[in-house]
């Protein structure tokens, strides 16, 4: 089931840098120590211990508090840093989204955090949030969005590289058609805004969800799969994994008015901290001693995702193997077929579907969109790790190259 018209979330990443990804392999996790070096993959961790929205850290760690006009949530709705602060709850700096509307365009204010770079594609990521079912002030009832989630921009209606994992959508009052309250994870494959058409796959939770909770969600070996406080939610996968790098996001926003009642009504969503472990399958619960490691260390915020070494499995760990829901697509094929070399090998197709090691040739777009410029690389022979449409190889961690052809 396809949710309803949500949004148009172009804007949210269009500024992104675009990072390339070749094939990587995801291991399992040696964790315990702050450095984590153990594994040497790369890791985000930041505590959120920041004094405002203008904090100069803040920018230098890559995160941007948005400011530009435009979606998702109310017409003519303000999107002010303002709205973002770094109050103190159990004695740990948090940071706080805030959102309030009177009823109108005009007068409703929301907030996001984003970061600066799209550059996060496979692993875990992690983030303690705490919901709210109730407003700080003013009337109840609004149909207001509690997010955590990762973007790429869409590049035109139906763009089959688009990527999006909607960790937690928590709607305390409904909205949507849907009372609440009700929570959502879902992976995205593409949308068209006018006319709406959504391309999805998602999870739900009829649930109230107010306080802290662990969001977790892996990325591997074709499956996304979401966990909140180490209970799975959802496993996603087939054509909806996701094909290009992201950025990590939070925003608090109203989906419209209709339930509004009069007066001016507040809400808000805390962040405790946020943990991205590149290329690493983490249980929920060595997401919870990384991140606890890093805070006994007094390490408040570390960035390797670009600079750490290649990721190689740890002495002792074995890769842990997703699980599979009933509903996930078939298992992809295992068996290889017969084209081995360029000479036999099919040329890409942007809507063909690919199963486990299928070969096709291809020389990578310049920039990731397969319809843009070449790469001037030459074509090279790409074998598929698992079931994929839509996924250009050498921008996506769904091929192997296999290397040039000559």
């Amino acid at each position: 089931m396809s949710i309803g018209k949500r949004r148009s979330l172009a804007a949210a990443a269009g500024a992104a840098l675009l990072v390339g990804v070749g094939a990587v392999a995801v291991t399992a996790a040696t964790v315990g120590t702050a450095s984590a070096a153990a594994n040497n993959c790369g890791y985000l961790f930041d505590d959120f211990n920041y004094s405002s929205s203008s904090d100069a850290l803040l920018s230098q760690h890559g995160w941007v508090p948005r400011t530009y006009a435009g979606g998702p949530g109310v017409p003519g709705a303000t999107w002010s840093a303002n709205s973002i602060t770094f109050p103190t709850n159990g004695g740990q700096k948090v940071l706080q989204l805030q959102a309030s509307t009177d009823g109108t365009g005009g007068g409703t204010n929301q907030a996001e955090l984003y970061s600066a770079q799209k550059r996060y594609l496979e692993g875990t990521y992690a983030s303690r949030v705490r919901f709210t079912d109730t407003p700080v002030s003013g009337n109840d009832g609004d149909h207001i969005n509690e997010t955590f989630f990762t973007i790429s921009p869409l590049n035109g209606d139906l763009d089959p590289t688009y990527s999006e994992l909607d960790i937690s959508e928590y709607l305390p009052n409904g909205g949507w058609g849907e009372t609440g309250p009700i929570n959502y994870q879902t992976t995205w494959y593409t949308y068209r805004n006018e006319p709406w058409f959504a391309d999805n796959v998602h999870s739900e939770q009829r649930r109230s969800f107010d306080g802290w909770h662990d969001l977790v969600v892996t990325v591997a070996n074709g499956h996304v799969i979401y966990y909140i406080d180490g209970v799975q939610m959802g496993d996603h996968s087939g054509k909806f994994y996701p094909r290009q790098t992201m950025t990590i996001n939070w925003n608090l926003w109203f989906i419209d008015t209709a339930a509004h009642t009069g007066g001016l009504s507040t809400y808000i969503q805390q962040v405790d901290w946020v943990l991205f472990a590149k290329n690493q399958v983490l249980t929920p619960s060595q997401v919870t001693t990384q991140a606890g490691a890093y805070r006994s260390a007094g390490s408040t915020f570390t960035d390797t995702v670009d600079s750490a070494g290649p990721c190689v499995t740890p002495s002792g760990s074995t890769s842990p193997t997703p699980s599979r829901s009933p509903s996930a697509s078939p298992s992809p094929s295992t068996s290889t077929p017969p084209a081995t070399s360029c000479t036999t090998a099919p040329e890409w197709s942007i809507s063909a579907t690919y199963t486990t090691g299928q070969t096709v040739k291809h020389e990578k777009s310049k920039l990731g969109d397969p319809n843009g410029p070449a790469s001037g690389q030459g074509k090279h022979l790409w074998r598929a790790k698992w079931w994929t449409q839509g996924s250009e190889p050498g921008w996506t961690a769904n091929w192997e190259d296999l290397g040039r052809c000559s």
